[in-house]
């Protein structure tokens, strides 16, 4: 039996009280229950954590125990290395464990890493390959404490990379992230999709977002980064359609005006604030639909690598730290205003 005219009347006899009470007592702006509430949205609004991604000192040619000693001294909470800056200090006799120890000790949480197993190919033979370097990778992350890394779309990033059939499809690539995915739970780590703005395939958030999803994995999680969301033609309000919880990492910098979409490239990306990308506006609505991931310093300006390694990561420290500042600030008035 339909319950529609109970649920009519009763909606009508609460119109009906309303209508009799004070304005005073509907809309009591400053009541206490209003205030908790304002102060509550503004509480739950952290300020991101803050790594660096090696590459931004990559023309200095510091060794791993050298970048963790800059990096934790400039003021970061977090590292995001190289795998293969990682392997070459162990080729070279390093010790594992004795990195681990100076991570602990200077309070560094190693974030996640860059690694460029080649688990998206087409061919068999290297897919299996690239598996099995990603588990060698996500073993090596592990061992330091680490619980994700970079899942870049390698090997299929060039138009001249492709065969005959161009570039797997969408549902293909979600077939195949599960795959490292799956590999990935073995270890503890999770291979975050990455976007890369100038490769034929995942330079789009829709892509991202889709193959992720087709993937159908309960640990699947992206990897942004302002730079490549803009090299890849996209719009930056797009992130608000990835759940927040998904994009455990995100790639921090900035860009120029010029040169133009066409022809900007790794080299020409700026610290943040340094050039046009809405990074405020953008990091606020972040914030504001629940993200608390951390951001990573990625950068690969040679002009940069021309001043001291110490003094670069300073600034690149505290000028994203700046934005981030501004961005929580925008996130907290934006939800006080709305409570």
């Amino acid at each position: 039996m339909s319950n529609t005219f109970p649920r009519r009347q009763a909606l009508l006899a609460a119109s009906t009280v309303a209508a009799a009470l004070p304005a005073s007592q509907l809309f009591a702006s400053e009541s206490p229950t209003t205030l908790t509430a304002a102060k509550s949205s503004v509480d739950a609004i952290p300020t991101p954590p803050l790594a660096m991604n090696t590459s931004t000192l990559r023309g200095h040619n510091l060794t791993v125990p050298q970048q963790i000693e800059v990096v934790s001294k400039a003021g970061f909470d977090g590292i995001e290395p190289w795998i293969r800056d990682l392997r070459s200090y162990v080729d070279g006799g390093g010790s594992v464990s004795d990195l681990k120890k100076q991570l602990d000790d200077s309070g560094l949480n190693v974030v996640g890493a860059i690694g460029f197993a080649r688990w998206i190919v087409d061919d068999p033979a290297a897919r299996q390959a690239g598996l099995e370097e990603a588990k060698r990778d996500m073993e090596l992350v592990a061992s330091l404490g680490g619980k994700q890394m970079a899942a870049p779309p390698i090997g299929v990033h060039r138009k001249e990379e492709l065969g005959d059939g161009g570039a797997p499809s969408l549902e293909t690539i979600g077939e195949r992230y599960r795959a490292i995915l799956e590999l990935g739970d073995t270890m503890g780590v999770t291979p975050l999709l990455e976007l890369w703005g100038f490769s034929p395939v995942l330079h789009r958030l829709a892509e991202l977002a889709y193959v992720s999803t087709a993937a159908a994995h309960p640990s699947a999680a992206v990897l942004p980064d302002f730079y490549h969301i803009y090299k890849g033609g996209n719009d930056m309000s797009s992130l608000g359609m990835i759940e927040a919880s998904r994009m455990p990492l995100f790639h921090i910098n900035d860009y120029p005006a010029q040169p133009g979409i066409d022809v900007i490239a790794d080299k020409d990306r700026v610290y943040p604030g340094d050039g046009v990308c809405d990074l405020v506006g953008t990091i606020s609505m972040l914030l504001r639909n629940g993200f608390v991931g951390t951001f990573s310093l990625e950068l690969f300006n040679p002009t940069y690598w021309k001043l001291p390694a110490e003094k670069v990561a300073a600034e690149g420290c505290q000028k994203s730290r700046d934005v981030i500042a501004k961005a929580v600030e925008a996130a907290q008035q934006a939800s006080a205003a709305q409570a």
